[in-house]
């Protein structure tokens, strides 16, 4: 089984900051990419931000510039540094990553349980 843990979430005023950490567990063959996602009250669930295996990373276009998505291969971990944080962006925030548990099985996608971020005076 592959279980991904995120911590960080809370409270913040206008303006503060942030960061949420998520880690992989378990069977793990190869992770591709990590990412964030995240769900406000009445709204689908939005990529916020992605890193690939290279590196390479994607924004949701409100997030460029505040946000920055990072990962440690080595630990199986991924954070997203949220700064300049605003009232748009309280949401129930997931991780999620796409993960082969052995050299024989394709990847399949596992999600966290969600933390909820609230940005608010």
């Amino acid at each position: 089984q592959v279980q991904l843990v995120e911590s960080g979430g809370g409270l913040v005023q206008p303006g503060g900051s942030l960061r949420l950490s998520c880690a992989a567990s378990g069977t793990i063959f190869r992770i591709n990419f990590m990412g964030w996602y995240r769900q406000a009250p009445g709204k689908e669930r939005e990529l916020v931000a992605i890193i690939r295996s290279d590196g390479t990373t994607n924004y949701e276009d409100s997030v460029k510039g505040r946000f920055t998505i990072s990962r440690d291969n080595a630990k199986n971990t991924v954070s997203l540094q949220m700064n300049s944080l605003k009232p748009e962006d309280t949401a129930v925030y997931y991780c999620n990553s796409n993960i082969e548990r052995t050299r024989w099985e394709y990847a399949h996608d596992y999600w966290g349980q969600g933390t909820q971020v609230t940005v608010s005076t």
